[in-house]
């Protein structure tokens, strides 16, 4: 039974995204898959800090302990799928892709209290490498966010001026790519809990330093109308089928 309102996604919203490249639902995250969420949150940072301790370290890749956190692609075996492939998520797809949703990637990104990371304008179509029909990403807050706490800030496409890839530069020190050079602060997305800001990855976005004593947490789970592959054929990441010829499967 599909428990999501029809009401959900209203028409004003649904040309907002086409017009635009994104839209944003405050409060829509039903509270047992947010509560989940933050349990499974909690649980993966337990365990990256279980190791970085036995290892007698404080960095594990790009994991900085009590910092900032990118917990990716760890959903088999947990209780995020209920999430994933929730009503919610399913009203989502529908209202960006279409008819096809495949789930293509899925991650936390934590910022930690006074810490975290700011990322620059980037696209997330500039991460795959090869052409490619746009695909969503979904930011969901698993707390309130703002400006202070480093909240995701987007460009429209009619003030960035085009929908397209545009080139990236790789900055020096790490492999985040930036892609905007220009003045415009974008627009900062402040609500919360719950709340899920959808865009698509062609949309340049950026986000701030966490200046607050308390964690931002968000869960991003990523979706395709199609499995997104390399130039050897290979998937670029998952591919599992969520809504096929507009059934759930």
């Amino acid at each position: 039974m599909n428990t999501a309102s029809p009401d959900l996604i209203p028409e004003k919203l649904r040309q907002q995204f086409r017009d635009e490249g994104f839209f944003v639902l405050e409060r829509v995250v039903p509270p047992e898959h947010l509560a989940m969420m933050r349990e499974t949150c909690a649980e993966m940072i337990a365990g990256y800090d279980a190791e970085m301790d036995a290892a007698g370290v404080t960095q594990q890749g790009i994991n900085i302990k009590g910092s900032r956190y990118f917990i990716a692609n760890r959903h088999l075996g947990t209780r995020l799928p209920g999430f994933i492939f929730s009503d919610v998520m399913a009203e989502v797809c529908r209202a960006t892709l279409g008819d096809n949703a495949y789930l293509f990637w899925e991650q936390f990104v934590i910022k930690g209290p006074e810490k975290g990371a700011k990322f620059s304008w980037h696209q997330d179509s500039a991460y795959v490498g090869t052409p490619h029909r746009p695909y969503i990403t979904c930011w969901v807050t698993l707390d309130d966010v703002t400006e202070a706490n480093g909240t995701v800030y987007l460009l429209p496409y009619s003030r960035h001026g085009t929908r397209e890839v545009v080139p990236h530069q790789q900055q020096p020190g790490s492999n985040d790519l930036e892609g905007y050079f220009g003045d415009d602060p974008g627009d900062p997305v402040i609500v919360p809990a719950g709340s899920i800001a959808c865009f698509s990855s062609t949309v340049l976005h950026r986000s701030g330093f966490n200046t607050t004593p308390n964690w931002r947490r968000v869960y991003l789970p990523q979706y395709s109308a199609e499995p997104l592959r390399r130039p050897d054929g290979s998937l670029a990441a998952f591919a599992e089928p969520f809504i096929v010829d507009g059934r759930r499967v």
